[in-house]
């Protein structure tokens, strides 16, 4: 059986926004978590996010993590970049150093960063600096990354019905972003320099297009990973912690076989963010589908943290952004991992 990498899903959805969308609630985003299978050196999330209310700037993340716990981060506003590919069509979303083309709908998307990042560890960020409040120097760094996608991208909701109407008539929609959003598993190659040394990547890939209204205002936590293993096998999930209120929430992945369709999955158990630690932490997880229940363990390879204040989403979150080594059956595969709590509840 081959593998439609379209999922079905239209062609239009990867091109962004040609001009400013006239309700100021509209958000776009493209952006991936990056890993090199070598485990040194990762990219735990680099993207550009667009909102209509404030179109002259969009906001963009480059975190390049290594394992020995340095951390170089780009991070902030910047003024955008002409959305129109040489064809015409709308491709390109970019903002100051960083620019993310869409090369072939649902095939390629090319990456690349030409700017400087502030160096800093794992420990000031897990202390609460952000680039610009602590610290290191600024240090140039340049990349130039390929991602092509090798299984179907996995619309959020899309999965069960229950998914789907919790998304559509809960909070939890406006918090995922609706109309949609899909990630996608992906192959990543390419070079990233900084300073005066290159690395050669040779990895993987989750990448992620959203484009509608996105509200955070309601924000619980989450936890939500994906790995993808050297035979093709592949999972992914995302799921929010359970609502004072008694309501269902979102609980919502796949498995993929490496050949075919994705397999509707939910979580059955799920790690938590309950302590900072940059790396070593056990963030296994246990998945089930309609056939079959999944274990597969996971340990955090690299990390790197945002300590927001407690006047963030009424008091507090701590996020991390982390790529991980999973273990499935005996298979070893790489991965990431993204997982967010309030202050109160960690340990």
């Amino acid at each position: 059986m081959a593998v439609d990498l379209t999922g079905g899903k239209p062609e239009e959805w990867e091109y962004v926004f040609a001009e400013q969308p006239g309700n100021p609630e509209l958000r776009e985003s493209v952006n991936a978590w990056i890993w090199d299978d070598s485990g040194e050196f990762a990219i735990p999330r680099i993207g550009v996010e667009a909102s209509a209310d404030r179109w002259d700037t969009h906001d963009i993340q480059v975190n390049l993590a290594f394992a020995d716990g340095n951390v170089y981060s780009m991070y902030g506003a910047h003024p955008i970049h002409d959305p129109i590919g040489a064809d015409g069509k709308p491709r390109v979303l970019g903002a100051g150093p960083l620019s993310l083309e869409i090369v072939e709908p649902f095939a390629h998307l090319r990456i690349k960063v030409d700017g400087k990042a502030q160096e800093m560890t794992v420990q000031d960020q897990m202390k609460g600096f952000f680039p610009g409040q602590g610290g290191g120097e600024e240090v140039a760094v340049r990349a130039e990354i390929d991602l092509r996608p090798v299984a179907p991208p996995w619309e959020n909701g899309s999965m069960s019905e229950e998914a789907h109407r919790v998304l559509t008539t809960q909070d939890e929609g406006g918090l995922v972003g609706v109309p949609w959003r899909f990630e996608q598993l992906c192959r990543a190659t390419g070079t990233v320099t900084v300073g005066e040394r290159t690395y050669t990547l040779d990895g993987g890939a989750d990448r992620i297009r959203r484009q509608g209204v996105r509200r955070l205002g309601a924000f619980r936590g989450h936890a939500w990973q994906a790995g993808l293993f050297p035979s093709g096998r592949g999972f992914g999930y995302q799921i929010f912690p359970p609502r004072k209120d008694g309501l269902a929430t979102y609980n919502e992945g796949y498995v993929f076989t490496g050949d075919g369709d994705l397999i509707p999955a939910r979580v059955v158990s799920a790690p938590w963010l309950r302590e900072l630690r940059p790396s070593g932490e056990d963030v296994s997880v246990v998945i089930e589908t309609a056939e079959q229940t999944h274990v597969i363990n996971g340990e955090t390879l690299m990390s790197t943290f945002m300590v927001m204040p407690p006047e963030v989403s009424g008091g507090g979150m701590q996020l991390q952004q982390a790529v991980t080594r999973f273990r499935w059956d005996g298979e070893a595969g790489m991965g990431m991992t993204e997982r967010s709590n309030a202050t109160e509840a960690l340990a």
